[in-house]
């Protein structure tokens, strides 16, 4: 890494040429003035750069990491593979987890599948990793994922597209994409993916998996890089619904290091709740997460084909209209505009003003982007374009104005959850597409990077919890069904989804 940066006071030609920009027209004596002032606050500057950040400690030892081969790495879906040791005993013990390479773990670089990290190797573990340590499982290595995390197909990590080990050729889904692919072949017992617009239950419905996003807050994000501050959620990844509820019981919980955990109820033992039987809850099937833009017949038949087992199994299922889930892609688009862009702009991968733990490494690693903006993929670039111009433009009218909104969204899903166990529809409205070639035409980049997250991006923006459940294959490809539930409602979750798992065999019902 390079070195931090040494404060120098600005000269008055600095800030004059600041003052034009922000509108002072400073004049000469002013200039004067405020080179005094800058040359003052030296001491300050001074002695933050002197005094220990007391990171976490890191509580198990560190094995060496590699990157594998291409033998080792058929769908390249590693990073790089590690063995980190957790305690001797516990619910874990056994289990290999790979995490999303968002997360610190400390002596293994981190990359957030960019080219812009070298040589960033984290210090400290992120508290999941410690709890999952704890638990006594091993963490076997970090998972490529989408470049800085802003795609939800599986085609834009600074080392190369990740396959679907289901359907070779095909997307993985993303960004979480090595998470779910590593799950799906077999090479990891589950893993950690991070979702802020479905980036956790895009790839696991296109591998064929159980995906969770907690409820927001549910799970600590304290050491993980943040994409925007209210949309940041991290979860597990596993084969089935029993590894992902113990995987959760492993993970969740308050964290002083992130005050999104701040003031969530304790939580459950989330594998007590699989015990198969669904009579008498409600299911709402959401008509609107049909039939969208991208939506494909087959999958949206499999969907409700499984919808109607739930009947089977004794839940009441029906219809229920949501005209606001409609607007929810709407809602994120604009806000993910600006609010990516003021990340990357000002908090460099924090999430803006908090009180998390925040980590000036990574913030200094990311700060590069400006010294390489055509490293940038074009769906990156045209967030940051329309981020800059809604700034510039707008001033931030139509973000907090999506903010408003969400509220309103998240209204509407409250109202039909008072009166349903659970809400269903489509994980992913098409199947999983083949993969672009690598030379793809930047619009192709743009629409396979957006074209899945109509269902599961208003979810982010209003925190419920999402698990998505294999229900089927369209020619091959995994197709999956979402149940959304009420705030801190996990376990409501996987009973829904541990009674279908035990119920249907997914892979033979087929479009």
């Amino acid at each position: 890494m390079a070195e931090p940066p040494r404060y120098v006071p600005p000269s008055e030609e600095e800030l004059a040429a600041i003052g034009d920009r922000l509108g002072f027209a400073l004049s000469g004596a002013e200039r004067a003035m405020f080179r005094r002032y800058a040359a003052d606050l030296a001491f300050a500057y001074d002695r933050v750069a002197a005094l220990d950040e007391a990171l976490p400690p890191v509580c198990y030892p560190r094995a060496g990491w590699r990157r594998p081969s291409a033998a080792e790495n058929p769908h390249n879906a590693w990073f790089v593979t590690t063995a980190v040791k957790g305690a001797a005993a516990g619910p874990l013990a056994g289990r290999r987890v790979a995490l999303k390479d968002t997360i610190a773990l400390a002596g293994v670089p981190m990359a957030d599948g960019s080219d812009l990290l070298d040589g960033l190797v984290p210090s400290f573990d992120a508290t999941l990793v410690t709890r999952i340590l704890d638990a006594g499982g091993e963490i076997a290595g970090k998972a490529a994922c989408e470049y800085l995390s802003y795609s939800s197909g599986s085609h834009t990590a600074a080392t190369g597209p990740v396959e679907n080990p289901l359907k070779p050729g095909y997307s993985a889904g993303g960004s979480s994409s090595g998470s779910a692919a590593l799950v799906a072949s077999g090479a990891v017992d589950m893993a950690i993916g991070g979702d802020q617009a479905g980036s956790i239950r895009i790839p696991s419905a296109h591998c064929g998996l159980y995906g969770l996003k907690p409820t927001w807050g549910r799970v600590s994000y304290a050491g993980i890089v943040s994409s925007a501050y209210v949309i940041d959620h991290a979860g597990p990844i596993a084969r089935t619904v029993a590894d992902n509820a113990l995987l959760l019981e492993a993970i969740a919980g308050a964290d002083p290091l992130d005050p999104r955990t701040a003031g969530t109820p304790a939580p459950e033992r989330y594998s007590a709740a699989l015990d198969g039987d669904v009579k008498g809850m409600r299911i709402g099937v959401v008509e609107e997460g049909f039939g969208h833009r991208s939506s494909m017949p087959e999958v949206d038949a499999l969907v409700r084909r499984a919808a109607a087992r739930f009947a089977d199994l004794g839940a009441a299922v029906e219809p229920v209209a949501l005209p606001w889930h409609r607007d929810g892609l709407a809602i994120w688009l604009v806000f993910a505009m600006e609010g990516y862009h003021g990340n990357l702009m000002g908090a460099n991968g924090f999430g803006g003003n908090s009180e998390a733990l925040h980590w000036t490494a990574l913030n200094d690693a990311l700060a590069r982007w400006r010294d390489r903006p055509q490293a940038l993929p074009p769906n990156l670039k045209l967030g940051m374009l329309m981020g800059e111009y809604a700034d510039e433009r707008f001033r931030h009218h139509y973000y907090v104005r999506a903010m408003n909104l969400a509220q309103r969204l998240r209204a509407a899903y409250d109202a039909a959850l008072a009166r349903y166990d659970a809400l269903l529809m489509p994980t992913v409205p098409a199947k999983a597409g083949s993969l672009p070639p690598l030379d793809a035409p930047a619009e192709q980049v743009i629409d396979l990077a957006f074209e899945n997250i109509d269902n599961t991006c208003p979810f982010n923006l209003t925190h419920h919890p999402a698990l998505s459940v294999p229900c089927g294959l369209a020619d091959g490809c995994p197709v999956g069904l979402m149940l959304v539930g009420r705030h801190f409602a996990e376990a409501t979750l996987y009973r829904l989804g541990h009674a279908f798992e035990r119920a249907v065999e997914w892979r033979a019902l087929r479009s």
